[in-house]
């Protein structure tokens, strides 16, 4: 059975289409939700078996970890521990936004969501809409772009539907989202810190900031 499509505003999102996106995430399903990048799978990542049909889904191998959506840096604090001064220079510098950090996970996040790691990507998109269902949901939700392993990216509803429609129950179409780059993935450990792929936010902004006092 195909995905339902249920039309949202990016800057306005109707609350009676949120809360019931969040209803399905919070029932264990996964969930097509728009962010500032592209469309990603939304699903509660405190349930491992919502988190075994994300992997099957997608088609992504479980020794990679889920990015993990929050809606502040608050949320992500409590996601993670021993965080260094960089974390926090760049989460208030390029949150909400197309940055996403990773550093080690707090006791909270079950191993499998880190890919076996122990590790968690974290980032606070700059998305109406898929800040809403966080908030709606009451948790943090997995952020992994909704595609297939290997396939483009989707910016669209409609292209996620060609790629995804089948296993879905539900995609929030908000439209294209314009965006042609993913977010850039920062790699954090105590002093140092790596660029793993780099999308919106350039390094050199990364080094301003991280420059800054």
């Amino acid at each position: 059975m195909p995905a339902e499509l249920l039309k949202v505003s990016s800057s306005e999102p109707e609350e009676q289409v949120v809360r019931y996106a969040a209803n399905l995430i919070s029932s264990g399903q996964v969930v097509g939700v728009p962010t500032d990048t592209f469309y990603a799978l939304a699903a509660d990542p405190f349930n491992l078996s919502a988190v075994q049909q994300v992997y099957r889904i997608k088609g992504r191998e479980e020794k990679k970890a889920l990015p993990i959506l929050v809606s502040s840096i608050e949320e992500a604090t409590v996601l993670a521990r021993e965080l260094p001064d960089a974390f926090f220079k760049l989460a208030r510098r390029f949150w909400p936004g197309a940055l996403t950090l990773v550093v080690d996970a707090s006791h909270r996040i079950p191993l499998k969501v880190t890919g076996g790691t122990g590790r968690v990507a974290l980032r606070w998109p700059n998305s109406a809409i898929a800040c809403a269902v966080i908030q709606a949901c009451n948790t943090p939700i997995t952020g992994t772009s909704a595609n297939i392993s290997g396939f483009p990216p989707c910016s669209s509803a409609e292209q996620l539907v060609k790629q995804l429609g089948a296993e879905l129950p539900l995609i929030l179409d908000a439209g294209d989202t314009g965006a042609s780059l993913a977010s850039t993935i920062v790699e954090l450990r105590g002093d140092t810190w790596r660029i793993l792929r780099e999308g919106v936010v350039n390094e050199s902004d990364i080094c301003a900031a991280l420059a800054e006092e």
